[in-house]
């Protein structure tokens, strides 16, 4: 094991840069299945934006997990990364969190690999995990995270705009659902009886 602040700071960069990185590419995502993402941006290249933003997303929440093992300071073993709530004693809950945000990320990575092989329907249920793992990584920073524990203004400040910027989407996708049924109502076609 390497101990020393520069796996300690490398790890709370990370995570910070991750938190960052897994917003947009949600954002994207929620914006994208609309089909309208981007005002004059064809649709390829906003899915093109947050597939590479995802994979960017994986490459740093690599990075974030390995300097957590390698760091001495505290114990964290490579398993611990992989599997939520198994022999942790370091914040268990909040590490737990981080695991199972990666082990969603995982899912969501291969089955995005296979995409061309599987289902679409069956592809997007398990897409929508990506939901549920930013959720995760949110409740994992504000539980493990030292600048959030400790009140820093800023790290309070970056999740803030994190969580607002994704319920604003969210807010904003439902709202395009709604004004879509309203003015688009789907035909409804009575079923004819069998007499």
């Amino acid at each position: 094991m390497i101990d020393g602040p520069f796996l300690w700071y490398l790890n709370r960069g990370t995570g910070f840069v991750i938190l960052g990185l897994f917003t947009l590419t949600t954002v994207l995502g929620v914006l994208a299945t609309g089909g309208r993402a981007g005002r004059g941006l064809p649709r390829f290249v906003t899915q093109a934006v947050h597939r590479n933003l995802a994979l960017l997303s994986v490459v740093m929440l690599g990075a974030h997990v390995a300097t957590a093992v390698l760091d001495s300071y505290v114990d964290i073993r490579w398993w611990q990364a992989l599997v939520p709530y198994v022999g942790s004693t370091y914040l268990p809950l909040w590490l737990g969190l981080g695991t199972l945000a990666l082990d969603l990320v995982l899912v969501v990575t291969v089955t995005s690999l296979l995409r061309t092989r599987m289902r679409h329907r069956a592809w997007r249920a398990v897409h929508v995990l990506a939901y549920a793992g930013w959720v995760a990584a949110v409740a994992h920073t504000l539980g493990i995270g030292t600048d959030i524990r400790t009140g820093a203004s800023w790290a309070q400040l970056t999740v803030a705009t994190c969580v607002g910027v994704v319920a604003a989407t969210v807010a904003l996708r439902l709202g395009r659902l709604a004004l879509d049924r309203r003015t688009h109502p789907r035909r409804v076609v009575p079923v004819r009886s069998a007499s």
